[in-house]
């Protein structure tokens, strides 16, 4: 036993790692850290990256294997996105904290807004900065509209379809009214699945009403905890170490942005798609100050 004290002691002098390998000898409890950060969907199409199910899946799956696991810890950065893929990405956490019964802990960052925040009702409990930006439960559809510009430069358009509905909102034609209204109720169809999660999530601890709630409204984190939205103040690292002792080993899993050489060779084919995307990328930050 004194021959191990001496060890682990003799381990808490080595810089970097020595601490968490010392706290690991200890038997400390673990919590695993997945970051989400980004915009919500899929990457390629332009998108260098973003969160989907598909590229977070096996973080995932690792952050609920990591031993002595006491809780996963999820730290939230995003805007919002696809809400197809929030709610995969939810749906994935919720399943496997279920079947492990491991509690989830969220912490909203810089945003966690439309997508960013379902993704934060994954979690038991929320938390934030007071200085967060919080909510905006709503849903949006953005684009552009060429129209004056292709009749200016002298360019027809030509669509030919099969089907009277199959080339509506095309940003090359003039919009028609029968078809936002077709949009307008996709939206609301999408919009009632994002609040249906967040009263199943949060319930009672929503203390505003919902029409202030679901309105697409944003707010600080402060402004967040009074109305329910998050359950308290605080960073992953001091809330995690109040929770499970100053000796927590915080494990984070995944995270890291790849470089792939198909970057560094990539062609000017897509250079335009990648310029778009980057427009709409700034544009989710944009809308909340950043």
């Amino acid at each position: 036993m004194a021959e191990t004290s001496s060890k682990i002691e003799f381990l808490r002098g080595v810089p970097i790692v020595g601490e968490k390998l010392a706290n690991a000898l200890e038997g400390a409890p673990t919590v695993g850290v997945l970051r989400l950060s980004g915009i919500i969907g899929p990457s390629g199409m332009g998108r260098r990256t973003g969160l989907a199910l598909a590229e977070q899946a096996s973080s995932i799956e690792r952050v609920f294997k990591l031993s002595r696991l006491k809780a996963v810890a999820l730290a939230i950065n995003s805007p919002g996105g696809s809400p197809v893929q929030s709610a995969l990405l939810a749906g994935r956490i919720r399943q496997l904290a279920e079947e492990k019964e491991i509690p989830v802990y969220a912490f909203c960052e810089d945003v966690a807004a439309s997508g960013g925040y379902w993704l934060a009702c994954a979690a038991e409990e929320i938390y934030a900065d007071p200085a967060s930006i919080v909510g905006s439960i709503g849903v949006v559809s953005a684009g552009f509209g060429f129209t004056d510009m292709l009749a200016k430069i002298g360019v027809e358009r030509r669509v030919h379809t099969s089907g009277d509905k199959k080339g509506m909102l095309d940003p090359f034609v003039p919009e028609v009214e029968e078809d936002l209204e077709r949009l307008r109720e996709i939206q609301e169809d999408i919009h009632e699945q994002f609040k249906n999660y967040v009263r199943k999530r949060r319930g009672a601890k929503l203390t505003a009403s919902e029409d202030m709630l679901f309105s697409g409204e944003f707010w600080t984190g402060r402004r967040s905890q009074e109305l329910g939205l998050v359950d308290g103040l605080g960073d992953l690292r001091s809330v995690m170490r109040e929770k499970y002792g100053e000796k927590v080993n915080l494990r984070l899993v995944g995270g890291r942005k790849r470089f792939g050489l198909g970057r560094l060779l990539g062609g000017q084919a897509d250079i335009v798609d990648q310029g778009i995307n980057a427009l709409e990328d700034r544009a989710y930050w944009s809308r909340f100050g950043l």
